[in-house]
């Protein structure tokens, strides 16, 4: 899956709730291995490997028999941790990325600064509170640990929808998009040049 030259992190996080196991491959053709255990988001996780271009490979086992939280926000945590490795020190990359992103009637805008610094800018209006048994308030949890850890700042606002599948698919197609711009060379960059005046991020 992972070729020689790319950007690649592999990252474990083993704790008493949960074992994650996550590698990236930044440069890679969306080719994908999902197992956290949560069907619906290895669905959404899908998106983010499909439309972000990036090679993933999620392994969980968690305390499922609790419930979900642990599990998606260890997933989102070692994500982050992933990414931030992957990524290196950014010199080259284009550092700002945004999209949106329809499907039907929901519309979602993400827009991601690999920033050096940890923030969330969440805004969804869930119409309903769970898709399946899965309960959407940890959407939220897997992005704040994902940016926390990743250390990038990241603005979602869904713009409308009614159906909340299509909410949250729009959200991390929409995620995945901005990312993929965010972390890709900019031809008109020096490749040894960081995108910051700081000189670093």
């Amino acid at each position: 899956m992972y070729h020689p030259g790319m950007r690649v992190a592999d990252v474990q996080r083993n704790t008493a709730e949960t074992q994650i196991s996550v590698r990236v491959g930044l440069d890679g053709t969306g080719q994908r291995s999902l197992e956290s255990g949560l069907p619906f988001l290895d669905h959404m996780l899908d998106q983010i490997a499909r439309h972000g271009l990036i090679d993933l490979d999620v392994k969980a086992k968690g305390d499922l028999h609790i419930d979900a939280h642990h599990t998606v926000e260890d997933i989102g945590i070692t994500l982050g941790q992933a990414l931030a490795q992957a990524l290196g020190d950014k010199k080259g990359v284009r550092r700002y990325g945004h999209a949106y992103v329809p499907l039907d009637e929901a519309l979602s805008r993400v827009v991601v600064d690999l920033s050096g610094r940890p923030g969330l800018f969440f805004r969804c209006d869930w119409k309903r509170g769970v898709v399946g048994s899965f309960d959407l308030d940890l959407i939220h949890e897997f992005f704040q640990g994902l940016v926390n850890h990743a250390q990038i700042t990241v603005h979602i606002d869904n713009l409308q929808g009614e159906n909340a599948h299509h909410q949250c698919e729009t959200i991390f197609k929409a995620f995945a998009r901005a990312l993929r711009m965010a972390v890709e060379a900019d031809p008109r960059l020096d490749p040894s040049a960081v995108p910051s005046t700081k000189g670093s991020l």
